[in-house]
């Protein structure tokens, strides 16, 4: 069944429109003067906990209490960085890392409940469509310095990977097909001190203080629990409605809000009135015939049950989320 299908990758759309946010296009250069652009890290375009606006506003699924609110991997990838840095001062090296929350996600964490089912948030589809607003298209260039062969070594515990060459021609096109990079162990001793395993990055994970947090075993059952909410009666009937309601605003052959969502996403760096026009009918069917809040609720009574046949393993994760939004606390406060 399509619908499934589509389902099925809402959260990859999600993370397209995602990576198009980190296009060339629009970008600011943080290495220029201050006050010509943003702050390197600009939490005010960091995602919302729980949507402040549109037709989503104030939903939080049951099983968004166990995934990794956006600010927590940040802190986690900050933690990181932090004790990175500090191995690598022990060797005698002095680099900048990459920041963790230059360039945020549009959404908070793997639910992605904004755009869950569809698009929801009317004042941006009557301005930008499908597409994301422009503060979260932008993508600051984040000043990274390519590092010298033997910092490689010590940051990663391997050689620095050379070039890919090509070795074969792609039947049909022309091109070439590469070898992948080939690395070698680092050295064993780096301006008289051991190399670490798996370098400085490997060490700053044993100096963490926790596990690093399971991301995936709350995403799978996201995915679970939104192709099933679509084998219910109700969702089936008001995705039925919806279909009708965009049919009599002359989009006719809609089988769900995924299928607007492609055929309305802008092929280009702004939308076309023809994507506004679909966008705004779309969310306005939606709110016509209460789409997102039935959904919502046949979701969040499957997710619920999902949780009480999973509360040990469910805990297991709650717990040591927090044990590591913890330990990456201390190291930043440290």
């Amino acid at each position: 069944m399509r619908t499934k299908t589509i389902a099925a990758g809402v959260l990859a759309l999600s993370s397209a429109l995602s990576l198009s946010s980190c296009s060339s296009a629009g970008t600011s250069d943080a290495s220029k003067p201050v006050g010509q652009v943003r702050p390197l890290v600009d939490k005010k375009n960091w995602p919302k906990p729980v949507p402040e606006t549109g037709l989503a506003k104030g939903l939080s699924l049951p099983l968004e209490d166990y995934a990794i609110p956006y600010a927590e991997r940040v802190d986690w990838d900050e933690a990181n960085r932090i004790l990175q840095r500090r191995c690598m001062k022990d060797y005698g090296f002095t680099v900048d890392l990459p920041r963790p929350g230059v360039n945020p996600p549009p959404n908070n964490n793997e639910a992605n409940i904004e755009r869950r089912y569809g698009i929801t948030d009317r004042p941006q589809a009557a301005k930008y469509g499908y597409d994301l607003p422009p503060e979260l298209k932008k993508h600051t260039k984040h000043p990274f310095a390519d590092l010298p062969d033997i910092q490689v070594e010590a940051l990663t515990g391997h050689t620095k990977p050379g070039t890919p060459k090509p070795i074969g021609e792609v039947k049909g096109d022309g091109g070439y097909f590469a070898a992948p990079p080939q690395i070698k162990p680092a050295r064993t001793e780096i301006n008289g001190k051991k190399t670490h395993k798996g370098g400085c990055i490997g060490w700053a994970k044993t100096k963490l203080d926790a596990p690093e947090p399971d991301h995936f075993t709350v995403a799978s059952f996201l995915g679970d629990s939104l192709l099933k909410s679509q084998e219910t009666t109700a969702v089936k009937n008001v995705i039925a409605d919806w279909s009708s309601c965009m049919e009599s605003k002359g989009h006719v052959g809609l089988a769900d809000p995924y299928e607007a969502m492609e055929q309305g996403a802008p092929a280009g760096d702004t939308a076309t009135k023809k994507n506004i026009a679909l966008a705004v009918d779309d969310i306005d069917c939606k709110e016509k015939t209460g789409l997102v809040k039935v959904w919502f609720e046949a979701e969040a009574k499957i997710q619920r049950q999902q949780i009480k046949d999973n509360q040990t393993k469910l805990d297991e994760i709650k717990q040591g989320r927090a044990e590591a939004a913890q330990a990456a606390k201390a190291v930043i406060t440290g």
